[in-house]
């Protein structure tokens, strides 16, 4: 059995948000979660947030699910829409400025 959560639209880019998700990949749910906390890293809070909402959605579905026994089975960050931005540039021209969102999806499964 699976839980799974997904987070969209998170007003942070996807390269800044892999570099926290690669800490998890693979890991007890119970080390996930208390690496995110503690991380220094603003991603790492809904990261956290997201791997929380897929332990819950998994509980929900199974509720004789242990909860200790869960891992971090698949986690992965995506490219959101991005919004397009305009800033003066040289010689009077208007230069782009891209700001990227992310969608964040969590997979967590029982060991065994």
């Amino acid at each position: 059995m699976e839980g799974k959560a997904l987070t969209k639209h998170l007003r942070i880019s996807p390269r800044k948000m892999r570099r926290v998700v690669d800490l998890i990949k693979g890991r007890n749910t119970d080390d996930a979660i208390n690496v995110l906390h503690f991380s220094r890293k603003n991603a790492a809070t809904h990261i956290e947030k997201t791997v929380r909402s897929a332990v819950a959605n998994l509980l929900y579905v199974k509720p004789g699910a242990d909860s200790h026994g869960l891992y971090v089975k698949e986690v992965f960050v995506d490219g959101g829409p991005v919004l397009k931005r305009a800033r003066a540039g040289s010689m009077g021209r208007r230069n782009m400025i891209r700001r990227r969102t992310s969608h964040i999806t969590v997979v967590v499964a029982e060991r065994g």
